[in-house]
């Protein structure tokens, strides 16, 4: 007797599903984000771990209105809200079957001051594995989608679907990418400042969305990530994968939506990937 072919796992969500949290993003980007931009008071900005730290009227109400329509859509998903976490509920996303992490505005200390670099984040998971990523642009209306098994795409209103790619890479003195310098160990910091001089550029753009969105449409080289958190990282790793990318945590390891430690690197290929990797090898070593 032949042995049996596996059965293939299903699309985690259907082309109808995609297109409701799509809609669900956008309606609330349009209800609880857009109006209060540039409007907000100061009894609606709140500190959380400090002054760089913030917290505002609208990443609250937009994270209970996507709550709500994703569980109107899947009563029994796993849901992390960056608003509501707990390590418990992140914890949870390695043994739910789907799972949604959300950061309901990804860089609010931008949006709080006026900035426009600010984004949505949304990502279904499978057992800890990012599976489907959103990435969305209330400023412009533009949408970074992508899942496990197709190329991503940038939906942008009155334009067709196109597919996007990563740079081609190169060696360390040309690439330019994201540093997220200040939340490195402090003792790590000093030596990161001088890959400055090595590296092409080096940059923070204070928003995981945006430093995504650059570095899957080949703008800008990589980003590392560090404080990993399942609203900030999952979707934005699996859209950069899914452009063409080499994603890999900086110890080799699989990235993971329920993984807290160590760094996450995103590049244009594997090569390109060890080459950041040797240059900031240094942040794996304890002192």
């Amino acid at each position: 007797m032949s042995e049996s072919l596996p059965m293939p796992i299903p699309a985690p969500l259907t082309p109808a599903q995609r297109t409701q949290i799509i809609n669900l993003v956008r309606r609330t980007a349009k209800a609880e984000i857009l109006p209060r931009f540039r409007t907000l008071s100061h009894a609606e900005i709140d500190q959380k771990s400090g002054p760089m730290d913030v917290v505002t009227a609208a990443d609250r109400e937009s994270e209970k209105m996507i709550t709500r329509g994703l569980l109107s859509m899947f009563p029994n998903a796993h849901i992390v809200g960056e608003e509501t976490a707990t390590e418990e509920k992140i914890a949870g996303l390695a043994t739910a079957e789907m799972g949604f992490a959300i950061d309901p505005v990804d860089g609010t200390w931008n949006f709080a001051h006026g900035l426009s670099t600010f984004g949505v984040i949304l990502a279904t998971t499978r057992f800890g594995n990012p599976v489907f990523g959103l990435i969305y642009d209330p400023i412009t209306d533009e949408i970074m989608i992508a899942d496990d098994s197709t190329p991503t795409q940038v939906i942008a209103p009155r334009r067709p679907a196109r597919s996007i790619h990563v740079s081609k890479g190169g060696p360390v003195e040309e690439l330019s990418g994201y540093v997220s310098f200040y939340n490195l160990r402090e003792d790590k910091r000093p030596e990161m400042a001088t890959l400055m001089t090595r590296f092409a550029r080096l940059y923070m753009l204070r928003c995981a969305a945006h430093e995504f969105r650059m570095v899957a449409q080949g703008h800008t080289d990589f980003v590392l990530c560090s404080s990993l958190s399942p609203w900030d990282h999952a979707a934005g790793a699996l859209i950069v994968k899914q452009a063409g990318g080499h994603v890999a945590c900086l110890d080799g390891s699989e990235y993971r939506a329920d993984r807290r430690d160590g760094y996450l690197l995103c590049a244009p290929d594997a090569a390109t990937w060890g080459r950041v990797r040797d240059a900031m090898s240094f942040l794996l070593e304890d002192k």
